[in-house]
């Protein structure tokens, strides 16, 4: 049998680029995502080798039976890509209503994002471990997606910044954690992509944002993220780190 994907959040955006390449290279997918998403169409139209395990990353019992589920289809796992995440902004404080930011707004962002990563790692890891070691004695890969907000947040982004650092902070531990049993971890931090998540961003905004982009100056293509993703699977060398990948932007405000 081929190599085996956990994709979350493969419903849209990025992880759902990263899906469709897996699929159509021949690699058996496993798509995560709310029951609410068009997962099982996406899963649907790629065929026999992807299936959708509907489920919210920060639930034990769903990641656990998506890991059920992959065991049950394909009985491996080799590689692990958390696109599932959340990007709401909006400031600690509404000055206008005189009131701070429910705590349940902030405590989302952080479930889904954080602990959303964390709990799909640790329950992957049973699988992973448990293959046979490749010819760079490799057992697997996990790709985790974080944000340059974890870098440089800018204004409404106290939340998710906080989110995107919290997965930037565990790579280099988790990789450390696994190493010894063959298991590689890495994070890959995007700029601006042009998903749906960005797709309603007022022109503006927009041609601001590509213009503060060093090179090229525009938003990423979600096939570039998965280019990125295929060069850490690739190279066993990639190992407890975090990738910008952003065109050099950094803002300045």
């Amino acid at each position: 049998m081929g190599l085996v994907a956990l994709v979350t959040g493969g419903a849209s955006g990025l992880g759902r680029a990263t899906a469709e390449k897996f699929s159509h290279q021949g690699v058996n997918v496993v798509i995560c995502d709310l029951p609410t998403s068009s997962g099982a169409t996406v899963a649907k139209n790629l065929g026999s080798n992807c299936i959708f395990s509907p489920a919210d990353v920060r639930e034990e019992s769903d990641v656990k039976n998506a890991m059920e589920v992959v065991k049950s289809n394909f009985q491996k796992l080799d590689i692990v890509v958390n696109c599932a995440g959340i990007s709401t902004a909006f400031k600690i404080y509404n000055f206008l209503k005189d009131r701070p930011k429910h705590l349940s707004d902030i405590e989302k962002v952080l479930q889904v994002n954080t602990i959303g990563t964390f709990n799909v790692n640790r329950l992957a890891v049973e699988m992973l471990a448990n293959n046979t070691p490749d010819e760079n004695d490799q057992r697997g890969t996990i790709i985790n997606t974080s944000g340059i907000s974890a870098f440089e947040g800018i204004i409404g982004q106290g939340a998710f910044a906080a989110s995107c650092h919290a997965i930037v902070s565990m790579t280099l531990p988790m990789a450390r954690d696994l190493s010894s049993h063959g298991i590689r971890v890495c994070t890959i931090a995007p700029g601006f992509m042009e998903t749906e998540l960005n797709s309603t961003l007022p022109e503006e905004v927009v041609k601001f944002i590509s213009d503060a982009t060093p090179f090229p100056k525009r938003f990423g293509k979600p096939e570039e993220f998965v280019h990125l993703v295929q060069s850490i699977i690739q190279n066993p060398m990639l190992n407890g780190e975090v990738i910008r990948l952003d065109g050099g932007l950094r803002f300045h405000l």
